[in-house]
């Protein structure tokens, strides 16, 4: 736990007691803070009640004896209207922040110098942040990974200048902590998502803005033209920029050539890295995620032979395109954390042969934006309450069968694909659907994909699958 001891002394609201407010409860706490924690539903706050954590209700409180309000990310702040706590923090001058305000200023009160890397992003943050994370750990540099990714941050070890930090940022978080500072801030990419609290596009590219704004070194996506803008303004302003491409060469930056990760200075190129061969890092998408880990990690003084070795050695995320394991040449891969269309893609694009399992709740649009990548598909085996819609779509496309359950596709998937005479087919749990027609979330379906290969006769399971 990091005790958040520049609060030490302070009174403190607290609203939103599940597992990150929890967290930021005992710190305040552990730092010395006077706490007054409150939640919506009776059930958390008995729970903080019991586990010591004083709780009284915030609509009765005196707010001017309050020097700041720490907000759970998950309670809207602005859209699609101010939380009623907000309100009253804000009618009373009160300062509104979060988890990840408390560590910067932490950090910066008792170790400065600690490397700290902040990653956001519309998508392929979380692999960025486990990417980065796997890269300085086995480089032997002594890691602490959370934020919107495992662990609340709080709940890490205590800053100190040879500890690096590697830290997840959601808009609602970066929201929050107006003091951000990483040593590098990386964000990779912005295409609309979660308007219904930020009201607008723009409004929530300006959010993620923030966080390489306040960073030491912006390391920025430029392929989508909301972060090109950024990445120009904070230049302009006089901010350290290093720019980011999937698939363009950069006069200056890092870019991919295929799997090559290259570096540009004034238009000359050279060779940095290379991801061919390995398994958990296929797809434009995670070179993109590899070329951010490569510039935060140079930023904070890794060199370039440590960088590709923590590279080759990745195992992946659970659920994101997981390599589960093998059956001769055929591959078994985990990607159910594809709950629609557009997450779907990036794995439909980074194989050629493959054996698709689909299906589940359907979002609106099912998979007809899919279409480009139907000719990848040797056959569908499709599940769920989305199977019907699916298989219309399908058509004449792609072969497929209606399986209904997931162990049924996977034998039945398993089955063909070892008949499939081409060098690596792949069986692929990429749903393109959410979870809850038959499984309580996405992991729970991504475990049980995993249990159903594994019961597979000679399935050899991946080293870190899991």
């Amino acid at each position: 736990m990091i005790p958040a001891t520049t609060f030490s002394g302070k009174r403190v609201a607290l609203f939103g007691l599940g597992g990150s407010g929890m967290a930021t409860a005992h710190a305040l706490m552990a730092g010395g803070a006077h706490v007054v924690a409150w939640d919506d539903n009776p059930d958390s706050t008995a729970r903080a009640e019991a586990e010591g954590v004083p709780t009284g209700n915030l609509r009765q409180e005196d707010w001017a004896a309050f020097a700041s309000f720490v907000l759970s990310p998950g309670v809207p702040l602005t859209h699609p209207k101010p939380h009623w706590s907000v309100e009253l923090a804000r009618g009373a001058g009160v300062e509104i922040i979060g988890d990840v305000e408390l560590f910067a200023r932490e950090r910066s009160a008792v170790a400065p110098d600690a490397p700290f890397i902040a990653i956001t992003g519309t998508n392929g943050k979380s692999t960025t942040t486990a990417l980065t994370a796997h890269v300085l750990r086995a480089a032997g540099r002594d890691t602490q990974m959370g934020g919107n990714i495992g662990r609340a941050v709080m709940t890490l070890e205590p800053p100190r200048a040879d500890r690096f930090y590697v830290v997840e940022c959601s808009s609602y978080q970066i929201e929050l902590a107006p003091s951000l500072n990483p040593t590098a801030g990386v964000l990779l990419n912005l295409t609309p998502d979660h308007l219904d609290r930020h009201g607008t596009m723009q409004h929530y590219a300006s959010i993620k803005e923030r966080l390489v704004a306040g960073s030491d070194t912006a390391i920025i996506g430029v392929d989508d033209a909301y972060c090109a803008q950024i990445a120009e303004r904070l230049e302009r302003g006089g901010k350290d920029v290093v720019r980011l491409s999937k698939r363009l060469p950069l006069p200056d930056g890092y870019f991919a050539d295929g799997t090559n990760l290259m570096e540009a200075k004034e238009g000359r190129y050279e060779r940095i890295g290379f991801l061919e061969g390995i398994g958990s890092l296929r797809g434009q998408h995670n070179a993109q995620n590899a070329l951010a880990a490569v510039a935060a990690c140079l930023r904070v003084g890794l060199d370039l032979g440590e960088i590709q070795s923590g590279l080759e050695s990745f195992p992946g995320l659970a659920h994101r395109m997981e390599q589960v394991g093998r059956r001769g040449r055929v591959l078994f891969v985990n990607d159910s954390k594809a709950t629609n269309a557009d997450a779907s893609a990036p794995a439909l694009s980074s194989f050629p042969r493959i054996y698709w399992i689909a299906g589940g709740l359907p979002k609106e649009g099912g998979i007809e934006s899919l279409r480009g990548f139907f000719p990848r598909i040797a056959k569908a085996y499709l599940i769920g309450e989305g199977a019907p819609a699916f298989a219309a779509t399908l058509g004449e496309a792609a072969p497929y069968e209606i399986s209904g359950t997931l162990d049924a596709a996977v034998a039945n998937a398993a089955r063909d694909a070892a008949e499939d005479g081409e060098p690596e087919p792949v069986v692929l749990l990429s749903p393109a659907c959410a979870s809850f027609d038959q499984f309580k979330n996405f992991e729970a379906r991504g475990d049980a994909f995993r249990a159903a290969v594994a019961a597979l006769d000679g399935v050899q399971i991946i080293e870190g699958a899991g």
